[in-house]
């Protein structure tokens, strides 16, 4: 730890002075135990897209030479950046906006911008919890509400929109959502979509409204329960006809993706947000550690969780998938089938030679064969089955491609239950880390906040909420995927390079780990020094330039549902909702500049005034203990024992050190 070096005392104004460690830790409740940490850590960045986004890019881009990409961008990009967020909230023991505070009083805006880019997150992760709920009542049903179409109102028909799409897409877009055309027809508020947003948001205000005392207990099975799901899903989906089709299609390389720069956008923006870099989640987790904690080990024990979760939901949704297709297939079969029979018989193709044996028992291996010497121009090409696995990416397939599988499994109901169960648990999960994301750094620098964290917990649920009624318009879902695909990913991307110039450049990164070496004992390998100052540093650029390319060659669209035809088609976004999308990447990215340039005009106030160089843009909170994400009567492991609710007795108020003792 570097307690007194006078070329840092000497610094220039704006820097940080000290070392990345303080001499007197401040006061903070600690983890209860390493697993639980471990589980909000693996909860936080194990998500919904490991389950949807990862399996679809996976496919899309070339199987396992994706996947052998992705291995090389964790390395390159990940797991340094990953460390560097553990090591500087153990270090610091703050908050996002505490650390790069402390690093660097013209750096506070990173931490912001991270708390802006939580909230914008939160909004709407939450009401994808609201689908999985909805989702989850109606799947206590036999038969499942989806597997067939309704009859359309005052009539025997069959429901038109549902005939010329299918009973999972019919349900999706007009019993879930009732989705309208655009997203220019607002339409009114869904009621039950609105309570099931009521019931995801109070969820998570019972599990962060007492700290570890209400989230510990559910990290514990919100963490857990999903594996236990995608091994059961697992072991159904491989005695399936049709799951080894899936598993190839879904591994066979094409290492010619290499070669294309989207492919590497993707991967890298696919580690970026599997990890859960840059909203501060992770630095907030970290802080309540004890500073001997070997957060490298964290790291990479983290890292490798994660990418062995996102295979193994590769695994099952391509299982499942493969069924689905293998099934589809053989439908596409039985209906050319059919109409070779039919023109066979009116002799409409004299010539035609047909392998030995019955029409109706051709398998699509037999078919595929056989139709290879077939005349073109007939119309009745089979389609590969990987044609039937394109498509299904985020809430495509797990609200339609992955819920019409369910219904051809027997006791559909029981499955059903599971999957979005399932759902429920990862999104909560990554909730709560979200949450934790904009509560800690708050009430880290803003004294009256902590002294009123129920009442702030409480209050950030409830904006929350009113703020989502939004999403629960019929057009919610194309606002949905406006803040997925904008809200986040630029914001994300300049606040972790951010992150890594401070480090790397401003701080120092012989210096950083000169501190982690204090902290821990040992000093990490000397790669990191490099992959902060240069690897992880030029990745970050390139991803943010590749995505400032990717945004501006063309018209933003969105995915839209025509109910007359009954089938998606893309639009472009109206001017007003450009205005609403720029004004999200703005408001995320601006605390950055803002609050840098604040930091410059009150050093240069101060040095016309004569006066000392102000310490920060920001209030110093007084040090006093606040509720974490760790029981607080605990001291298993080594762990802590904290101040509880109560107060001691003689009015004193107990604190206790990093070394146990009172002060």
């Amino acid at each position: 730890m570097e307690k007194s070096k006078p070329d840092l005392e000497l610094g220039s104004p704006g820097e940080s002075s000290l070392g990345l460690l303080p001499t007197e830790p401040p006061a903070r409740p600690a983890w209860s135990s390493k697993a639980q940490y471990i589980l909000a850590q693996v909860g936080f960045s194990v998500g919904l897209g490991n389950v949807w986004r990862f399996p679809y890019l996976c496919h899309q881009n070339g199987g396992g030479a994706f996947l052998l990409l992705y291995l090389l961008l964790l390395f390159v990009i990940g797991i340094p950046l990953f460390f560097l967020e553990l090591a500087a909230g153990q270090s610091i023991r703050q908050g996002s906006i505490g650390v790069w505070k402390h690093i660097s009083p013209r750096l506070a805006g990173i931490g912001f911008a991270s708390c802006v880019v939580c909230s914008f997150v939160a909004l709407y992760y939450n009401v994808i919890i609201a689908w999985s709920l909805f989702y989850l009542g109606h799947s206590f049903q036999y038969p499942l509400p989806w597997e067939s179409c309704p009859d359309a109102p005052n009539s025997t028909q069959m429901e038109p929109e549902c005939a010329r799409s299918s009973p999972t897409t019919y349900f999706w877009y007009r019993e879930a959502l009732d989705v309208s055309d655009s997203i220019s027809e607002a339409g009114g508020l869904d009621l039950t979509l609105t309570s099931c947003l009521l019931g995801a948001w109070s969820l998570v205000c019972m599990a962060m409204i007492r700290g570890i005392k209400s989230s510990g207990k559910v990290l514990y099975f919100s963490s857990l329960f999903p594996y236990v799901v995608l091994l059961c899903f697992l072991i159904r989906g491989l005695l399936l006809d049709g799951a080894a089709d899936g598993i190839r299609v879904m591994f066979t390389p094409k290492l010619s993706i290499w070669g294309d720069v989207q492919v590497w956008r993707q991967a890298a923006t696919q580690v970026f947000f599997a990890l859960g870099l840059g909203f501060g989640s992770i630095i907030a987790y970290s802080s309540y550690n004890p500073r001997g904690n070997n957060c490298h080990c964290d790291a990479l024990l983290v890292a490798a969780i994660n990418f062995l979760t996102s295979v193994l939901a590769t695994l099952v949704v391509f299982a499942v998938l493969g069924f689905r297709a293998n099934i589809l297939t053989q439908a596409c079969v039985g209906r050319n089938t059919k109409q070779l029979s039919w023109l066979l018989g009116n002799k409409s193709i004299p010539g035609l030679e047909l392998p030995v044996g019955n029409l109706s028992e051709f398998s699509p291996s037999m078919y595929s064969a056989w139709y290879q010497g077939v005349p073109a121009g007939l119309g009745m090409k089979l389609k590969d089955m990987s044609y039937f696995l394109q498509g299904v990416e985020g809430t495509g397939l797990a609200f339609i491609a992955f819920t019409e599988t369910m219904t051809l499994f027997p006791a559909s109901p029981f499955w059903s239950v599971l999957f979005f169960f399932m759902l429920l648990n990862l999104g909560l999960s990554t909730m709560l880390g979200n949450m934790q994301g904009i509560l800690t750094p708050l009430m880290d620098n803003f004294a009256p906040l902590r002294r009123r964290r129920t009442l702030f917990t409480v209050l950030s649920c409830t904006l929350g909420f009113l703020l989502g009624l939004v999403f629960m318009q019929r057009s919610g879902s194309y606002f949905v995927a406006m803040f997925d695909d904008y809200s986040a990913t630029l914001p994300l991307v300049a606040v972790v390079a951010c992150e890594a110039v401070a480090v790397a450049w401003v701080y120092g990164a012989e210096r950083f780990l000169s501190d982690i070496e204090d902290m821990l004992g040992w000093r990490p390998w000397k790669l990191y020094s490099y992959m902060w100052r240069y690897g992880s540093v030029l990745a970050m650029l390139c991803l943010l330039l590749a995505s400032l390319i990717n945004l501006c060659l063309g018209h933003p669209t969105y995915q839209a549902w025509d109910q007359a035809k009954a089938a998606k088609t893309k639009l472009p976004y109206p001017p007003w909702a450009m205005a609403i999308l720029v004004s999200l990447i703005v408001v995320a990215v601006l605390p950055i500049p803002a609050l840098y340039l604040c930091q410059l005009l009150r050093e240069w106030l101060a040095w016309r005034g004569g006066c000392p160089s102000l310490e920060g843009t920001l209030p110093v909170a007084e040090e006093e203990e606040e509720e974490s994400p760790a029981d607080p009567e605990h001291s298993a492991n080594g762990y802590l024992p904290v101040q509880t609710d109560d107060p001691p007795e003689g009015g004193e108020e107990a604190r206790a050190t990093l070394l146990g003792g009172s002060n």
